[in-house]
């Protein structure tokens, strides 16, 4: 594992929740096992960016080539935690061919009549393929939790069933990131003023965000219990402090970089004579 420029520790390590480690202690100020300031931050992601860009060719590539593999990237947070900036500004790095982002709010009508996994696997990735969630399955076990959606014994069963849904994902070979991403209450706060403030902000502002604010103690418990009981060998989670908007786009793209090279992708090889095309292609008109 190469340790990028200004990380004295990498995100895969030092981000990866431990069994014990309480959300209450989580510094969402912080910026764990990078050395460098917001200043080194423009440099570095667009290196990182160029470095994911070419990894996640390689992986569509392949897929085009008959392989099966994948990955999928969980982003999971409490409003304005920075996950529509993941997407922007590190996935929005790559080759949108070879993306598949889903964005998961309240279920249709069509979709409560079904399981509630049936909608997370319809957005599956393909072969070659990024997926992004932007919330998840996970949603079932912190919103359905805190609201009292469903009875507990329904939803206090959902944490073996995730586990070996994603065991199953897995197994097809899909590689999983999952990503908490943990703002504070008083950087969110601001946050949601600054949309309150702007117009061409006003779209992003959902009267709601101020009710789940409210329940944070709650929502605290429920991400508890999800970092306990769903973090795994095959689907570990990444926890990841979100006060500071570059902080988590560098620590995300590197835990997608590691991720890619983990796959250890080559090139497709040519499915054609490739001295017999050039030759054509100089006589052709």
């Amino acid at each position: 594992m190469t340790l990028p420029e200004l990380w004295t520790h990498h995100p895969q390590q030092i981000l990866a929740f431990q069994a014990g480690d309480r959300v209450e202690d989580i510094d969402a100020n912080s910026s764990p096992g990078f050395d460098g300031t917001k200043s080194d931050a423009p440099a570095l992601q667009q290196q990182r960016n160029e470095r994911f860009a070419e990894l996640q060719e390689m992986l569509h590539a392949n897929g085009r080539s008959g392989d099966h593999r994948s990955v999928l990237l969980v982003l999971q947070g409490m409003d304005t935690a920075g996950k529509g900036g993941i997407v922007e500004h590190v996935v929005g790095a790559g080759n949108p061919m070879g993306i598949r982002y889903t964005s998961f709010g309240v279920p249709t009508a069509e979709e409560l009549q079904h399981h509630y996994l049936w909608r997370i696997r319809k957005a599956l990735p393909g072969a070659g393929q990024i997926g992004v969630f932007d919330r998840s399955h996970y949603e079932d076990v912190l919103v359905v939790r805190v609201h009292n959606l469903v009875p507990p014994q329904v939803w206090g069963a959902r944490y073996d069933e995730i586990n070996a849904f994603e065991r199953e994902l897995t197994d097809a070979g899909t590689s999983i990131v999952k990503v908490a991403m943990f703002v504070s209450l008083e950087e969110q706060k601001q946050r949601l003023a600054d949309r309150l403030a702007s117009p061409d902000k006003y779209w992003k502002y959902n009267p709601g965000d101020l009710d789940e604010r409210a329940l944070w103690p709650q929502y605290r418990e429920a991400y508890q219990a999800v970092l306990d009981q769903t973090s795994t060998a095959h689907a570990p989670w990444y926890v990841v402090p979100a006060d500071k908007k570059w902080y988590s786009r560098l620590a995300v793209t590197e835990l997608l970089i590691e991720t890619l090279k983990s796959l250890e992708l080559p090139w497709p090889p040519a499915d054609f004579d490739v001295e017999a095309e050039k030759k054509r292609l100089l006589s052709s008109a």
